[in-house]
């Protein structure tokens, strides 16, 4: 799946920007939580899609015509 090497890539990219940032000795810790926060929400964000991506790829779902739970709304 060319989705999940999107993915790994993605993940690799935002790991070495927080080693860059845990690293550099001239930020205060205010500003390294600052800059920090944004790339951990990134990186959580990016390990549940691929965790989720590897489940669907493993567990295919058994329907073939997809999803009916909106067969079943009233509107």
């Amino acid at each position: 799946m060319i989705s999940l090497t999107h993915l790994e890539a993605a993940l690799a990219a935002v790991d070495v920007e927080i080693k860059a940032l845990l690293y550099n000795q001239s930020l205060s810790l205010n500003e390294k939580d600052a800059k920090m926060l944004p790339l951990l929400r990134e990186a959580k964000v990016l390990k549940q899609a691929h965790e989720d991506v590897c489940y669907l790829r493993d567990n295919p779902p058994s329907s073939p015509t997809g999803c009916k739970a909106g067969s079943y709304r009233e509107d």
